[in-house]
């Protein structure tokens, strides 16, 4: 006699199989979000590497969701890209899957990417009022 739907035990293994792909959906949401917060940051694989004391290799395969980052791990990391722990779960849905970044987003971290990598001061200063200026502009307000 063949199972039926009814027939099947909750928690059996179908559901440690949905359960599973969701837990991988969710470290390779967490893995990009490291890695777009390190380019918005301007940094290199290897210098977030050295900052959290995990070799590049390791470093590479959290950015690629390969493996799975403990909870004090996620926290270190956390701490030196600076945002709070939960900022690397936003937009990720309650069945598991990543929302996919829009252009814009991806505009905005190349900005920010960019911006970081400005050495002189007064450079980073004038792009700054360019970019107010513009979103004023954009807005119909007067600038400050």
């Amino acid at each position: 006699m063949a199972d039926s739907d009814a027939d099947r035990v909750p928690g059996g293994d179908e559901s440690e199989d949905s359960s599973t792909q969701r837990a991988r959906q969710a470290d390779r949401h967490v893995g990009m979000r490291i890695r777009e917060r390190r380019l918005m940051l301007g940094l290199s694989q290897q210098q977030l590497a050295s900052m959290i004391g995990v070799t590049y290799q390791q470093a590479h395969k959290y950015e690629r969701g390969l493996n799975r980052i403990s909870a004090g791990r996620l926290f270190e990391i956390a701490t030196v890209l600076a945002v709070p722990v939960s900022w690397f779960f936003e937009g990720l849905d309650e069945d598991g899957s990543t929302q996919p970044l829009g252009v814009r987003q991806r505009m905005c971290l190349e900005l920010a990417r960019n911006f970081a990598l400005i050495d002189n001061e007064r450079h980073q200063e004038a792009l700054s009022q360019m970019a107010r200026a513009l979103a004023a502009q954009s807005q119909g307000r007067p600038l400050d």
